[in-house]
């Protein structure tokens, strides 16, 4: 089978290519990258106009699979991710049961391998059941392929618990995924806290609690070795002290989701629960350093920390209704209108950020367009305006604040080994 991408503006941070191209796909493989290629293909996609680049990777994925896949399963999570351009993408362990056993592991892996049209790779638990009081067995989950762990979804209250999980990390040579929330300080927030939400007589979650264990989980990974990656950063404190740490040479690396240096809390719109996500929307001041610390490549890594629950889960109060909203469908648009158009970021930028960076972090051989390399490619036509629309979703999840927002960037082709996994009809 061979695939040929003509005329498209092909950027690739491996190769530093960002010019208008072809690119010829054999079976797996990216065989030719050059101008005008004229060789006979079995499919031909015309790429005018559009953005070619690597396949993108989202390291911060929930697809609720196993035990809560009336919210997402593997397929249509992963169905969703081929839509949103995502080629790989990292399940997070927080399901039921925990995914912080080698069993568990390969349940992921062999269901994704029958059902996933894309790479699905499993994040391990932390500790057992996620509950912070003794360590999962992460080298037997390192063995059954874990790119990473994490105990996304919570802390690890006990550090010293979690200096021992880093240094296993650190052994095994894989990234630490942190959820940074001081659990104690919560207080039963369910939004920031800030004058908008105090007035809508709701109790907040001030940055405080993202920005302790930021301090914490740095300091512990500049002991043990271990590369931390901060999940989810929402605040101007975590812009600065993953700067800081960097200029002391810790091992260390941040991502920043599309809701959190899209919105602020003064978007929120009272008792819609689609604008309560965890850690929540920050004030504008927050917003603007997240969006300086992506175009200053502070964070290396943009990712959608994906939480697909039902309508019914969400029809509740703004207290009780579950944390979290899809992202999967909605990252490229929302990342292309916000930072690209607006010349926050580059195009090679966001290349870099949703698919070579993270390729780097998790240690992937992927991420690129370079000759010889595995088909992971995606086509982005950026010059068509559009309204994001959750009755076109594939994933099980429709809980969005964005349905109806006008956008630029709709994924025209998703390729993954070879293989088109979504194409715009």
């Amino acid at each position: 089978m061979q695939i040929l991408i003509k005329n498209g503006h092909i950027v690739d941070p491996d190769t530093k290519l960002d010019e208008v191209s072809d690119l010829l796909i054999k079976d797996q493989v990216i065989v030719e990258v050059a101008k005008k290629i004229r060789k006979k293909a079995d499919k031909v996609i015309d790429a005018a106009g559009c953005y070619v680049m690597p396949g993108l990777i989202d390291m911060h994925v929930h697809l609720r699979d196993p035990g809560l896949t009336h919210k997402e399963t593997i397929q249509t999570g992963s169905q969703a991710a081929a839509h949103g351009g995502f080629t790989t993408i990292v399940a997070m362990p927080n399901t039921k049961p925990v995914i912080d056993c080698k069993d568990r592991v390969e349940y992921v892996i062999h269901k994704a391998e029958d059902f996933a049209p894309i790479h699905v790779l499993q994040a391990g638990a932390v500790t057992v059941g996620q509950k912070g009081e003794e360590l999962a067995d992460i080298n037997g989950m390192v063995e059954a392929g874990i790119p990473a762990i994490s105990e996304d979804g919570k802390s690890v209250m006990n550090a010293q618990l979690y200096k021992e999980g880093m240094k296993l990390a650190a052994a095994a040579n894989i990234p630490v995924l942190a959820h940074c929330e001081d659990i104690n300080m919560v207080n039963g927030g369910c939004v920031n806290e800030d004058e908008k939400t105090s007035a809508m007589g709701l109790k907040g979650i001030s940055n405080s609690v993202e920005d302790v264990i930021v301090a914490r989980d740095i300091m512990l990974a500049n002991d043990t070795g271990a590369h931390l990656h901060l999940c989810h950063c929402s605040t101007a404190g975590s812009v600065m002290m993953l700067r800081d740490a960097k200029k002391h040479g810790i091992s260390v690396s941040g991502e920043v989701c599309p809701h959190h240096f899209t919105l602020s809390s003064d978007d929120i719109v009272e008792n819609d629960t689609n604008y309560k996500m965890n850690p929540p929307l920050r004030t504008k001041a927050d917003v603007e350093a997240l969006r300086e610390g992506l175009k200053n490549d502070i964070f290396e890594v943009i990712s959608t920390d994906h939480a697909p629950h039902t309508s019914i889960e969400k029809d509740t109060s703004m207290a009780r209704a579950p944390f979290g909203i899809v992202g999967l469908e909605t990252a490229v648009a929302l990342t292309y209108t916000e930072l690209v158009k607006t010349g926050i970021l580059t195009p090679m930028q966001m290349a870099e950020k949703m698919s070579y960076n993270p390729a780097k972090i998790l240690h992937l051989d992927r991420g690129s367009l370079a000759v010889g390399k595995t088909a992971d490619v995606v086509v982005i036509d950026t010059e068509t305006s559009y309204k994001i629309d959750t009755n076109e979703f594939l994933s099980k999840g429709k809980n969005t604040p964005f349905n109806g927002r006008k956008v630029y960037g709709k994924v025209k082709a998703t390729i993954c080994n070879g293989k088109v996994v979504w194409e715009e009809k």
